[in-house]
């Protein structure tokens, strides 16, 4: 992957989804078949024309359970390094590490000592800015002359609060429907919003993976933040370029919406990326949210 420092930025600021919390889609599977809470499934491919996997992943969900019943708390990490020659693997590790260890020291550790969402130690989305903040900082200076994309999801009962710089991706699978939730920050994106090219171009644009914004290009960043409903029967996707490149959102859709389980939906993603050509590494970070 290619990437240029920032040329273009606009600020978007945490935007909560107000749409009601209705059931999630039909599945194949009965939904009282899998654990309450949280179901996690993860897979990371190297794709079939890269030599090596510069993607990373962090996947990490606790439960507390008291007198009102259970609290889903997870986070989830996705990171796609670039630069080459093992530089891309160091940034996104980097990334990857530097973030959860800020997200579990400022939002995990202080909701296990008393401090719930409604007297939380900091607001979530300071922390997760912060946290991407010093993933950057870090990549800076232990990889100057790489960069990775970062996106950082925080599951806190039936919300999603998203941290994101570059150009993988989070959405949203509910009744039937995929909904995007970050926003690429790659030239043809921009290019898309300035009306310049077509959304189908994203796909096939000859500078599709050139980024204006990613982790490790300077000692300051703009983070992108939201916040988004989580509704029991929904799944949360955190994936690579790798995925959704090959990938249609239709035939996203149509697997999650069909898949047994959700760690075999995981692996047909995997599986229909690489069968669409697998020009990049493939990771795929997939969240079934049950009854509390």
């Amino acid at each position: 992957m290619n990437f240029l420092q920032k040329v273009f930025s606009r600020e978007r600021p945490a935007v909560e989804d107000t749409r009601p919390t209705a059931p999630g889609a039909t599945y194949p599977f009965n939904l009282n078949s899998l654990p309450r809470g949280l179901t996690v499934a993860r897979m990371s491919d190297i794709g079939r024309q890269r030599e090596r996997n510069e993607d990373c992943f962090v996947a990490l969900d606790i439960t507390l359970h008291n007198d009102d019943g259970l609290t889903p708390l997870g986070l989830y990490i996705v990171a796609d390094g670039m630069g080459g020659h093992q530089k891309g693997e160091i940034a996104s590790s980097v990334a990857a590490q530097v973030s959860a260890r800020h997200v579990i020291q400022d939002v995990f550790l202080p909701f296990l000592s008393g401090h719930d969402q409604e007297n939380p130690h900091r607001p979530i989305n300071e922390a997760l800015i912060q946290a991407v903040q010093s993933a950057n900082l870090a990549v800076y200076q232990q990889a100057p002359e790489a960069g990775t994309t970062l996106t950082v999801a925080l599951v806190f009962g039936h919300k999603v609060y998203v941290a994101h710089v570059g150009d993988s991706r989070a959405y949203i699978f509910n009744q039937a429907t995929l909904h995007q939730i970050t926003h690429d920050h790659s030239l043809v994106a921009r290019l898309v919003e300035l009306g310049q090219a077509t959304p189908e171009e994203v796909l096939t644009h000859t500078h599709r993976n050139v980024l204006y914004r990613a982790i490790g290009q300077g000692n300051s960043l703009e983070v992108d933040t939201y916040l988004k409903s989580f509704p029991v029967g929904s799944y949360l996707l955190l994936c690579s370029d790798g995925l959704w490149g090959m990938v249609s959102d239709t035939e996203i859709a149509q697997i999650l919406t069909h898949a047994p389980t959700p760690q075999k939906a995981v692996e047909q993603l995997v599986a229909a990326a690489n069968q669409n050509g697998g020009e990049d590494n493939i990771t795929a970070v997939l969240v079934f949210i049950g009854e509390s």
